[in-house]
Protein backbone atom coordinates (compact mmCIF):
# COMPACT_ATOMS: atom_id res chain seq x y z
CA UNK A 1 0.00 0.00 0.00
CA UNK A 2 2.74 2.52 0.76
CA UNK A 3 4.31 1.96 -2.55
CA UNK A 4 0.64 2.75 -4.08
CA UNK A 5 1.02 5.98 -2.06
CA UNK A 6 4.23 7.17 -3.33
CA UNK A 7 3.47 6.83 -6.88
CA UNK A 8 0.57 9.10 -6.31
CA UNK A 9 1.07 12.24 -8.51
CA UNK A 10 -0.17 14.61 -5.39
CA UNK A 11 1.73 17.86 -6.53
CA UNK A 12 -0.14 17.22 -10.29
CA UNK A 13 -3.42 16.50 -8.36
CA UNK A 14 -3.21 19.31 -6.02
CA UNK A 15 -2.21 21.85 -9.63
CA UNK A 16 -5.69 19.96 -11.30
CA UNK A 17 -8.00 20.60 -8.53
CA UNK A 18 -6.42 24.79 -8.62
CA UNK A 19 -6.98 25.01 -12.35
CA UNK A 20 -10.53 23.32 -12.32
CA UNK A 21 -11.74 25.05 -9.58
CA UNK A 22 -10.37 28.40 -10.14
CA UNK A 23 -11.35 28.34 -14.23
CA UNK A 24 -7.69 28.34 -16.04
CA UNK A 25 -3.77 27.69 -15.55
CA UNK A 26 -3.10 31.40 -15.14
CA UNK A 27 -5.08 31.69 -12.12
CA UNK A 28 -4.21 28.62 -10.28
CA UNK A 29 -0.01 29.98 -11.17
CA UNK A 30 -1.67 33.01 -9.05
CA UNK A 31 -2.67 31.03 -6.50
CA UNK A 32 0.28 28.49 -5.95
CA UNK A 33 2.87 30.86 -6.59
CA UNK A 34 4.16 28.80 -9.57
CA UNK A 35 4.57 29.90 -13.44
CA UNK A 36 2.03 29.40 -15.87
CA UNK A 37 4.43 27.19 -17.71
CA UNK A 38 4.53 24.77 -14.24
CA UNK A 39 0.64 24.56 -13.97
CA UNK A 40 0.66 23.42 -17.58
CA UNK A 41 3.15 20.96 -17.22
CA UNK A 42 1.66 19.20 -14.06
CA UNK A 43 -1.41 18.71 -15.88
CA UNK A 44 -0.05 17.32 -18.83
CA UNK A 45 1.94 15.12 -16.47
CA UNK A 46 -1.39 13.84 -14.76
CA UNK A 47 -3.03 13.32 -18.49
CA UNK A 48 -0.12 11.17 -19.20
CA UNK A 49 0.20 9.64 -16.09
CA UNK A 50 -4.40 8.45 -16.22
CA UNK A 51 -4.08 8.38 -20.08
CA UNK A 52 -6.49 10.78 -20.08
CA UNK A 53 -7.45 14.13 -21.36
CA UNK A 54 -8.55 16.77 -18.72
CA UNK A 55 -9.10 20.04 -20.26
CA UNK A 56 -10.27 20.95 -24.00
CA UNK A 57 -8.10 23.35 -24.81
CA UNK A 58 -8.79 26.45 -27.67
CA UNK A 59 -8.30 29.76 -27.95
CA UNK A 60 -10.18 31.11 -25.66
CA UNK A 61 -8.45 29.00 -22.64
CA UNK A 62 -9.05 25.84 -20.91
CA UNK A 63 -12.49 23.99 -19.72
CA UNK A 64 -13.41 20.55 -18.36
CA UNK A 65 -13.27 17.64 -20.22
CA UNK A 66 -15.98 14.72 -19.01
CA UNK A 67 -13.10 13.11 -17.40
CA UNK A 68 -12.07 15.99 -15.43
CA UNK A 69 -15.18 16.85 -14.32
CA UNK A 70 -15.33 13.59 -12.45
CA UNK A 71 -11.85 13.61 -11.09
CA UNK A 72 -12.35 17.21 -9.92
CA UNK A 73 -15.15 16.49 -7.89
CA UNK A 74 -13.53 13.25 -6.31
CA UNK A 75 -9.83 15.32 -5.83
CA UNK A 76 -11.73 18.37 -4.72
CA UNK A 77 -13.55 16.34 -1.96
CA UNK A 78 -10.65 14.13 -0.80
CA UNK A 79 -7.93 17.57 -0.11
CA UNK A 80 -10.77 19.14 1.62
CA UNK A 81 -11.31 16.31 3.87
CA UNK A 82 -7.40 15.97 4.42
CA UNK A 83 -7.67 19.53 5.06
CA UNK A 84 -10.86 18.91 7.74
CA UNK A 85 -8.80 16.29 9.17
CA UNK A 86 -5.48 18.17 9.64
CA UNK A 87 -7.97 21.30 11.23
CA UNK A 88 -8.81 18.68 13.47
CA UNK A 89 -5.54 18.28 14.82
CA UNK A 90 -4.56 21.82 15.77
CA UNK A 91 -4.76 23.21 19.29
CA UNK A 92 -8.60 24.72 20.12
CA UNK A 93 -7.42 28.11 20.01
CA UNK A 94 -5.79 28.14 16.48
CA UNK A 95 -9.39 26.97 15.05
CA UNK A 96 -11.63 29.71 16.75
CA UNK A 97 -12.13 31.17 13.58
CA UNK A 98 -14.95 31.75 11.47
CA UNK A 99 -15.24 33.23 8.24
CA UNK A 100 -18.13 34.34 6.43
CA UNK A 101 -19.12 35.95 3.16
CA UNK A 102 -22.07 37.99 2.83
CA UNK A 103 -23.46 41.47 0.92
CA UNK A 104 -22.36 44.49 1.93
CA UNK A 105 -25.91 46.18 2.44
CA UNK A 106 -26.89 43.18 4.64
CA UNK A 107 -23.80 43.32 6.61
CA UNK A 108 -23.95 46.73 7.51
CA UNK A 109 -27.55 46.98 7.45
CA UNK A 110 -28.49 44.16 9.59
CA UNK A 111 -25.48 41.60 10.78
CA UNK A 112 -23.07 44.13 12.19
CA UNK A 113 -25.54 45.95 14.48
CA UNK A 114 -26.22 42.69 16.27
CA UNK A 115 -22.23 41.12 15.73
CA UNK A 116 -21.57 42.73 19.04
CA UNK A 117 -23.62 40.76 20.64
CA UNK A 118 -22.14 37.14 19.89
CA UNK A 119 -18.64 38.89 20.73
CA UNK A 120 -19.75 39.95 24.18
CA UNK A 121 -20.94 35.52 24.05
CA UNK A 122 -17.95 34.15 22.10
CA UNK A 123 -14.91 36.61 23.12
CA UNK A 124 -12.99 33.35 22.05
CA UNK A 125 -14.11 33.23 18.14
CA UNK A 126 -13.04 36.03 15.64
CA UNK A 127 -15.24 36.17 13.00
CA UNK A 128 -14.27 37.62 9.45
CA UNK A 129 -17.14 39.51 7.50
CA UNK A 130 -16.42 39.72 3.69
CA UNK A 131 -18.26 41.55 1.30
CA UNK A 132 -19.34 41.41 -1.88
CA UNK A 133 -22.03 41.57 -4.75
CA UNK A 134 -20.90 38.11 -6.29
CA UNK A 135 -22.12 34.58 -4.86
CA UNK A 136 -19.69 32.68 -3.43
CA UNK A 137 -19.88 29.11 -4.49
CA UNK A 138 -19.32 27.15 -1.17
CA UNK A 139 -18.05 24.08 -2.86
CA UNK A 140 -15.30 25.45 -4.69
CA UNK A 141 -14.07 27.95 -2.41
CA UNK A 142 -13.09 25.99 0.97
CA UNK A 143 -11.66 29.19 3.22
CA UNK A 144 -15.47 30.05 3.80
CA UNK A 145 -17.23 28.38 6.84
CA UNK A 146 -20.50 30.23 5.91
CA UNK A 147 -22.51 32.19 3.41
CA UNK A 148 -25.35 34.65 4.32
CA UNK A 149 -27.55 35.62 1.33
CA UNK A 150 -31.07 36.25 -0.22
CA UNK A 151 -31.80 32.66 -1.94
CA UNK A 152 -34.48 32.58 -4.95
CA UNK A 153 -33.41 29.10 -6.00
CA UNK A 154 -31.70 27.04 -3.12
CA UNK A 155 -28.77 24.91 -3.60
CA UNK A 156 -29.68 21.41 -2.84
CA UNK A 157 -25.78 20.84 -2.17
CA UNK A 158 -25.72 23.36 0.67
CA UNK A 159 -27.16 22.86 4.42
CA UNK A 160 -28.83 26.49 5.38
CA UNK A 161 -30.76 27.60 8.40
CA UNK A 162 -34.07 30.15 6.78
CA UNK A 163 -33.44 33.28 8.61
CA UNK A 164 -35.61 36.18 7.55
CA UNK A 165 -38.39 36.54 4.57
CA UNK A 166 -38.01 39.39 2.58
CA UNK A 167 -40.59 41.62 1.20
CA UNK A 168 -40.30 45.46 -0.09
CA UNK A 169 -42.41 47.96 1.24
CA UNK A 170 -42.54 51.97 1.18
CA UNK A 171 -41.18 53.78 4.33
CA UNK A 172 -41.19 56.93 5.14
CA UNK A 173 -40.08 59.15 8.23
CA UNK A 174 -42.69 59.60 10.91
CA UNK A 175 -45.52 61.83 10.11
CA UNK A 176 -44.79 61.93 6.39
CA UNK A 177 -48.31 62.93 4.87
CA UNK A 178 -48.73 62.54 0.85
CA UNK A 179 -48.65 65.86 -0.45
CA UNK A 180 -51.91 67.11 -2.90
CA UNK A 181 -51.66 65.82 -6.03
CA UNK A 182 -50.54 69.01 -7.76
CA UNK A 183 -47.63 69.08 -6.18
CA UNK A 184 -44.42 67.02 -6.84
CA UNK A 185 -43.46 64.05 -4.88
CA UNK A 186 -39.78 62.71 -3.87
CA UNK A 187 -38.96 58.85 -4.64
CA UNK A 188 -35.68 57.41 -3.73
CA UNK A 189 -34.69 54.61 -6.07
CA UNK A 190 -32.05 51.93 -5.41
CA UNK A 191 -30.84 49.21 -8.47
CA UNK A 192 -32.34 46.32 -6.54
CA UNK A 193 -30.43 43.27 -8.78
CA UNK A 194 -32.30 39.87 -8.65
CA UNK A 195 -30.46 36.92 -10.20
CA UNK A 196 -34.22 35.20 -10.30
CA UNK A 197 -35.67 38.21 -12.93
CA UNK A 198 -38.17 39.54 -9.69
CA UNK A 199 -38.15 43.25 -10.77
CA UNK A 200 -38.45 45.11 -7.40
CA UNK A 201 -39.11 48.92 -8.77
CA UNK A 202 -41.56 52.11 -8.06
CA UNK A 203 -43.29 51.25 -11.33
CA UNK A 204 -44.53 47.64 -9.92
CA UNK A 205 -44.93 48.72 -6.32
CA UNK A 206 -47.20 51.83 -8.23
CA UNK A 207 -49.09 49.31 -10.04
CA UNK A 208 -50.01 46.92 -6.97
CA UNK A 209 -50.85 49.76 -4.65
CA UNK A 210 -53.19 51.53 -7.41
CA UNK A 211 -50.85 54.76 -7.36
CA UNK A 212 -49.98 54.78 -10.93
CA UNK A 213 -50.47 58.90 -10.62
CA UNK A 214 -47.36 59.26 -8.43
CA UNK A 215 -45.26 58.38 -11.25
CA UNK A 216 -46.33 61.17 -12.95
CA UNK A 217 -45.09 63.62 -10.61
CA UNK A 218 -42.27 62.20 -9.52
CA UNK A 219 -38.86 63.64 -8.81
CA UNK A 220 -36.68 60.17 -8.93
CA UNK A 221 -33.32 60.41 -6.57
CA UNK A 222 -31.11 57.77 -7.54
CA UNK A 223 -28.77 55.72 -5.00
CA UNK A 224 -26.31 52.55 -5.66
CA UNK A 225 -26.68 51.40 -2.22
CA UNK A 226 -29.33 50.46 -0.18
CA UNK A 227 -27.63 51.95 3.24
CA UNK A 228 -27.33 55.58 1.53
CA UNK A 229 -31.00 55.56 0.31
CA UNK A 230 -32.30 55.01 4.26
CA UNK A 231 -30.25 57.57 5.31
CA UNK A 232 -31.74 59.70 2.62
CA UNK A 233 -35.32 58.81 3.74
CA UNK A 234 -34.51 59.32 6.92
CA UNK A 235 -33.40 62.70 6.50
CA UNK A 236 -36.53 63.62 4.83
CA UNK A 237 -35.61 63.13 1.23
CA UNK A 238 -38.00 61.21 0.16
CA UNK A 239 -39.79 57.41 0.43
CA UNK A 240 -38.19 54.64 -0.11
CA UNK A 241 -38.74 51.24 -1.63
CA UNK A 242 -36.69 48.98 0.85
CA UNK A 243 -36.46 45.30 2.12
CA UNK A 244 -38.21 45.00 5.19
CA UNK A 245 -34.87 42.86 6.25
CA UNK A 246 -32.73 46.12 6.02
CA UNK A 247 -34.86 48.79 7.17
CA UNK A 248 -35.65 47.03 10.34
CA UNK A 249 -33.41 49.01 12.48
CA UNK A 250 -33.80 52.38 11.18
CA UNK A 251 -38.14 51.23 11.69
CA UNK A 252 -37.18 50.13 15.09
CA UNK A 253 -35.07 52.90 16.11
CA UNK A 254 -37.94 55.05 15.18
CA UNK A 255 -35.96 56.54 11.86
CA UNK A 256 -38.71 55.28 9.08
CA UNK A 257 -42.18 53.76 9.62
CA UNK A 258 -43.92 51.35 6.60
CA UNK A 259 -46.25 53.11 4.81
CA UNK A 260 -48.98 51.09 3.25
CA UNK A 261 -47.74 48.18 4.64
CA UNK A 262 -50.18 45.80 2.82
CA UNK A 263 -48.51 46.47 -0.43
CA UNK A 264 -45.67 44.64 -0.10
CA UNK A 265 -43.50 43.01 -3.42
CA UNK A 266 -42.26 39.25 -2.46
CA UNK A 267 -38.61 38.68 -2.77
CA UNK A 268 -35.99 35.90 -1.25
CA UNK A 269 -35.60 33.86 1.37
CA UNK A 270 -32.17 35.11 3.88
CA UNK A 271 -30.30 32.34 4.69
CA UNK A 272 -27.15 31.18 6.07
CA UNK A 273 -26.00 28.38 4.25
CA UNK A 274 -22.77 25.94 4.89
CA UNK A 275 -21.22 22.76 3.51
CA UNK A 276 -22.61 19.61 4.66
CA UNK A 277 -20.50 18.45 8.15
CA UNK A 278 -18.98 22.04 8.73
CA UNK A 279 -21.89 22.80 11.39
CA UNK A 280 -20.05 20.10 13.54
CA UNK A 281 -16.90 22.45 13.78
CA UNK A 282 -17.14 24.73 17.24
CA UNK A 283 -17.17 28.34 15.79
CA UNK A 284 -19.78 27.52 13.10
CA UNK A 285 -22.24 25.64 15.63
CA UNK A 286 -22.21 28.49 18.26
CA UNK A 287 -22.50 31.09 15.33
CA UNK A 288 -25.59 29.15 13.78
CA UNK A 289 -27.38 28.67 17.56
CA UNK A 290 -26.55 32.92 17.65
CA UNK A 291 -28.17 33.45 14.36
CA UNK A 292 -31.50 30.92 15.09
CA UNK A 293 -31.35 33.19 18.77
CA UNK A 294 -31.69 36.62 17.25
CA UNK A 295 -34.66 35.44 14.65
CA UNK A 296 -36.67 35.55 18.55
CA UNK A 297 -35.33 38.85 19.28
Amino acid sequence: MSTVFAKLPLTALRTFESAARLGGFKAASDELAVTPAAVSHQIKRLESHLGLLLFQRSAQGVMLSEAGERLYRQVHQGLADLQRSLGELQPPCDRQQLTLTTTAAFASLWLIPRLGDFHRRHADIQVRVLTGSEVVDLQRDHSFDLALRAEFNPDPGLQRLPLLAEYFSVYTPPGWQEPPADQPLSLLAVPWVSVSGVIIDWPRWCALAGCEDWLQRARFHHYDDEHYALQAAAAGYGLVLASNVLVADSVRQGLLQPWREDVRLAAAQYSAVWLPGRQREPALRAFLDWLQGQLNT
